[in-house]
């Protein structure tokens, strides 16, 4: 398991609750004392306006490294849905793409403060925009170096299965109170499932370093279901292996928007990334990447 992997998990985690614990209409900012002051002063704010992006013709994109099917290398190809996204409002402005590959630090604050508004502490710079980052109005106000647009996608909890065993019906949480399921340790799937069974389904909830060795497991034979975000699971499932969404009883979140961000001095850029985004989703062109990646796509709320 990587480094990127599981800290990601715990930031979408970390961001899941906070959802649930917020109404999104009736967020309130002034709830928040403000964050500390950035260090970058006005004369020497980091990353790039638009018409320097648009000068020099290219934008810098961090993807997180090593998460498929959002952003990957494989060999020296870039791929994934959130690189083809990149690739989208690119040719919106008129320039080239690149890909910054990063791991992330602990949540979703760090990793906005490390790749768009202040710089990792060691080596390294700050990006034009930040690809897969959960859009919630409650991190909006926690994060205000930030500018949080470009609502792409929507994500939601799933289940993997083998039909040999399920061949009435899809299995729902509660079937895990006597049947082995697998999920990525300190995930959403892995509280959700601790928390909804209790301490008697324990041995039946199997943990692993990432959501793929949990789906490949069902192909092995030590679990029957794996839990987990539906994109991932579509991604590893073998062709014998089905995954749908079920209903998520006691569960305050099981569906989130993914958006992206800009340092908030960039607002030009910022609109100019949303609108490239809104034209590619009401087109279809955004969905015909999931499509492409075999991939369902879930439409975010706008």
């Amino acid at each position: 398991m990587t480094k990127s992997r599981s800290a990601l998990a715990r930031s979408i985690l970390a961001i899941a609750f906070a959802i649930g614990s917020v109404n999104f209409a009736n967020a309130r900012c002034e709830d928040y004392a403000p964050s500390a002051r950035p260090q970058n002063t006005a004369r020497d704010y980091v990353g790039a306006d638009l018409d320097t992006i648009v000068e020099r013709g290219w934008i810098e994109f961090a993807v997180y490294e090593d998460l498929p099917p959002y952003s990957w290398k494989d060999g020296a190809e870039d791929r994934g849905v959130d690189v083809e996204i990149a690739r989208l409002i690119a040719e919106a402005l008129g320039v080239e793409p690149r890909f910054k590959y990063v791991t992330s630090g602990e949540n979703v604050e760090a990793d906005l403060r490390n790749w768009i508004w202040k710089g990792p502490v060691v080596g390294g710079s700050v990006a034009n925009v930040m690809m897969h980052i959960p859009y919630n109005s409650d991190l909006g106000c926690r994060v205000e170096q930030v500018t949080f647009t470009g609502q792409v996608y929507a994500d939601t909890i799933g289940i993997a299965y083998d039909p040999v065993f399920y061949e009435d019906s899809q299995p729902t949480p509660p079937y895990f109170r006597f049947d082995p399921v697998g999920v990525e340790n300190d995930t959403i799937a892995d509280f959700y499932l601790t928390n909804l069974l209790g301490m008697a389904a324990a041995p039946n909830i199997h943990r692993y370093p990432d959501v793929g060795d949990a789906v490949q497991a069902i192909d092995a034979g030590d679990v029957r279901a794996a839990m987990g975000p539906l994109a991932r699971l579509e991604h590893w499932a073998s062709d014998e292996t089905e995954v749908y969404a079920p209903p998520l009883p006691n569960f305050a979140v099981g569906k989130w928007t993914v958006g992206v961000a800009v340092h908030m001095s960039y607002r030009p850029l910022s609109y100019a990334v949303d609108d490239a985004i809104v034209a590619a989703l009401d087109d279809g062109r955004i969905e015909q990447i999931f499509e492409n990646y075999g991939l369902t796509f879930l439409a975010p709320e706008r």
